[in-house]
This record gives C-alpha cells, structure tokens and sequence, in this order.
C-alpha cells in the first residue's frame, strides 16, 4: 500500500509502455487508477490493447478512450472527477519521426499538455507529474547529465516539444501554485516495449535473418533503464509533491528548482552502456548473431546519455538498479512468449 495523500490518480497514455505498468502498480497499491488513451496509430494498435489487457486490469482500475488534445473531452473529465494527482505519460514519442510529422508533436506533446494544466488548475490537484525526456539535454556535452545543467539548446522537435513542457509548467506553478514534478527518463526498455525502438526492432531483424541499422558506426553510448525501475521512481514521486527552493537564487538559477513548486529529475540508470553490448547480449539470449548495418549519426540523435541521479536518491531514497544483463534477459523472454518464436 502507498503510504501518502493520492489515491485518486489520473494516468495519461495506458495503453502506452510505461503507462501501462505504472497503472497497475498503483492499483495494486491500493489507488483509484483512472487511465486514459486514445490508441493512436504510431504503432501497432493490437499491441496496445494486448499490453494493457494483460498488464492494467482489476479493481481500482478505469480505463476511457480520450484523447488529451481534445479540449472539450479534458474539460468534461476534470468536471466530473477531482483527481488527487495526475500522471502525464502520454505524449507523440519518437525523434526521428518528428522530422516526418512535425504537427503530431504539436498537437499532443503541447496542446494536450496544456489541456491537462488547465484541468489541474481548475479542479485542485494536488500534484501533477509528467515524462520529459533525456533528449531534451540536446547538444549539452557535459556528462552525467545533471537537472541543474542548462538544456536550451534541443536538437529534435520531439525533445523542443518536452523541454517546453517542463517550462510550461513552471508557469503553471508559478500562476497558480500548481505543485509540478518533471520526469527526464533514459532510454526505457523491458517487456512489452515499443515497437519502434532498438530492442524491439533489433530482435525483429535478428530472428529473420535482416540486417539492423546501427548508427553513428555503432560508436553509441545509451543509459538503459529498466521499465520497473523507470515506475518505481514514479510511484514514489507521485507521493511527494514538488516544493519550492527557498534558497533558489534568480542572479543565479537552479533549472531544476525554483521559488514555487517546481522540480525535475532524471530517472536512470546512471550507466551508459555501448549500443554494441546491447546487441552482443540481445545475440546471446536470442541464441543467434545480428547483420550490422553501419550507419553515420541521424538528425536529431545524439551519441550517448548518462544520467546523474543524486537528486532522486536524496529526496526519494532511490536510484534504479536493473542490470542490464537482466534486463535484456527478461525481454528476451517475454519477446519469445508474446511472439510464440
């Protein structure tokens, strides 16, 4: 049972990977899960409805097919509830598709966003917690990354999309004291993932016999966190409300806190890890070698995250720790499973 004052939760995106998992450890933590999704078409629907049949289910859990960017849906929902804390992981996801479809970014990441802080502002929730991104450090070099170094200068729309989202709700904060908590993940991997990202994708390659696309000549350098360990760090802040630094100095700005309550953290593994290991041990549980295909860099991508993560040990008394060995085990045997290989 979570001990703390949410229990009525809203989820945005569960249906989606993260969402999905997150929404039944609140349920069975004993929260009132509402869980919206609209099912888009980015990827395969079926694996959508099959990820949140098999995943979030059972008491205390509500499902609504809505779609945040629709105004008067947003409106009609937060009317009729009053929601303790909402959880915003739905959102266009992808860098290099943003370089195809620019207004799906728009209309999700920033509209839905804004239909979501103007329902909490209305209705009085008492925490709203949303996915940013690690894409959002963009061209800062500087490694680990830190929260508290400044990410001005995003090289993908998507990570534009996310970096604006965590200035959003600064403002919200700031007008209406809205307490806001901004999550960066680092490249999130397990069972039931997307299947537009690496492991999924390698794995799809491999067992055919195709080749896999592998960028910037393989010289790529990724934080892989752990779905588990990426819904535990939620579930923890979701309880503890963002609170203002009183020692926040504006002739010298911390970007992670602020006057009003206002924070962001990095949830990761706080490893980087070769994307040429990744694959070795993809190969190894797959029992079968991969055709690499070398590649220079693609627009948006940058060559390695690593995420500093004191800041959420010392408030949240957590730092995620799946091996990636286990990791990659693990989805391994839920890929053969689902996909009956």
């Amino acid at each position: 049972m979570i001990d703390g004052q949410m229990k009525k939760i809203l989820v945005t995106g569960t249906a989606g990977f993260i969402g999905a998992f997150l929404a039944e450890k609140l349920r069975q933590s004993g929260c009132d899960v509402f869980g919206i999704d609209s099912f888009t078409d980015y990827y395969d629907v079926g694996l959508k409805q099959d990820r949140l049949a098999s995943i979030a289910s059972g008491a205390g859990y509500h499902h609504l097919n809505l779609d945040i960017s629709d105004r008067g849906a947003m409106e009609k929902l937060f009317s009729e509830h009053r929601f303790d804390a909402v959880v915003n992981l739905a959102a266009q996801p992808g860098v290099r598709y943003s370089l195809i479809n620019p207004a799906s970014y728009i209309n999700t990441n920033i509209v839905g966003f804004t239909n979501l802080l103007e329902g909490c502002r209305y209705s009085g929730v008492k925490h709203f917690v949303y996915a940013s991104s690690s894409s959002v450090y963009g061209a800062n070099t500087h490694q680990p990354y830190s929260e508290h170094d400044n990410v001005n200068h995003p090289v993908s729309l998507y990570a534009a999309s996310k970096k604006s989202n965590e200035l959003m709700a600064h403002s919200y904060s700031h007008l209406f004291g809205l307490p806001c908590t901004g999550l960066r993940f680092f490249t999130v991997y397990g069972p039931w993932g997307r299947p537009d990202m690496a492991p999924m994708l390698f794995a799809n390659a491999i067992l055919a016999g195709e080749p896999i696309n592998v960028f910037n000549n393989g010289n790529m350098e990724r934080d892989f966190t752990y779905v588990d360990d990426i819904v535990e760090g939620v579930a923890r802040v979701i309880q503890k409300p963002a609170e203002p630094n009183f020692s926040w100095d504006s002739e010298s700005p911390d970007p992670a806190t602020s006057y009003c309550p206002y924070r962001v953290y990095n949830i990761g593994n706080n490893k980087k890890e070769r994307l040429l290991y990744f694959i070795h041990l993809l190969e190894e549980n797959l029992g079968k070698k991969a055709d690499k295909n070398f590649l220079p860099m693609q627009p948006g991508d940058v060559q390695a995250t690593y995420a500093n993560v004191d800041d959420l040990i010392r408030d949240f008394d957590y730092k995620p720790d799946t091996s990636l060995e286990d990791g990659v085990r693990r989805f391994v045997a839920w890929y053969r499973e689902y996909y009956k290989v």
